[in-house]
């Protein structure tokens, strides 16, 4: 994800990044100090599995970590009414019925939910109840009609 777009977040979304973030870089970053101290206790380190995967471990966490400071530090707050007209937003839950009849509901968020950059995220902005929308995802292009939004 480029470093400079900006990353649409509900209030709620937003506070669950934050207390994702609080989790890792508190608890679980010392849970793996620990884990990492105690695998060096093994011994020789070139043999030693427990260290390497606690090492691989560690540096997942840090990874995981730096994405989230940076959707943090791009973190745009999006308003939680619905949008006038009741159009598709950042935080809506869509209801759809596809063309064979198969009712799927989604929320549009970058978390937990349907990214508005991924094609159904895409094919849903802006819409409103009763729109048909075409979804163009890389399996195929589908159909489906939009039967509710809200929040």
């Amino acid at each position: 994800m480029p470093k400079d777009k900006p990353e649409p977040l509900t209030q709620a979304q937003k506070e669950q990044l934050e207390a994702e973030l609080a989790e890792l870089e508190g608890p679980r970053r010392a849970a793996m100090v620990e884990a990492i101290a105690t695998a060096r206790a093994f011994g020789d380190l070139s043999e030693n599995f427990e260290y390497h995967a606690a090492k691989n471990e560690q540096g997942l966490l840090e990874r995981r970590i730096t994405l989230l400071r940076d959707r943090l530090d791009r973190a745009v707050l999006v308003d939680d009414k619905p949008p006038e007209g009741g159009e598709v937003g950042v935080g809506s839950k869509v209801e759809l019925e596809d063309e064979q009849g198969g009712k799927l509901e989604v929320e549009i968020s970058s978390v937990g939910g349907v990214s508005p950059d991924s094609p159904v995220g895409r094919a849903l902005m802006g819409a409103k109840a009763g729109d048909e929308v075409e979804i163009e995802a890389p399996s195929g292009a589908w159909r489906a009609r939009i039967l509710n939004v809200g929040r």
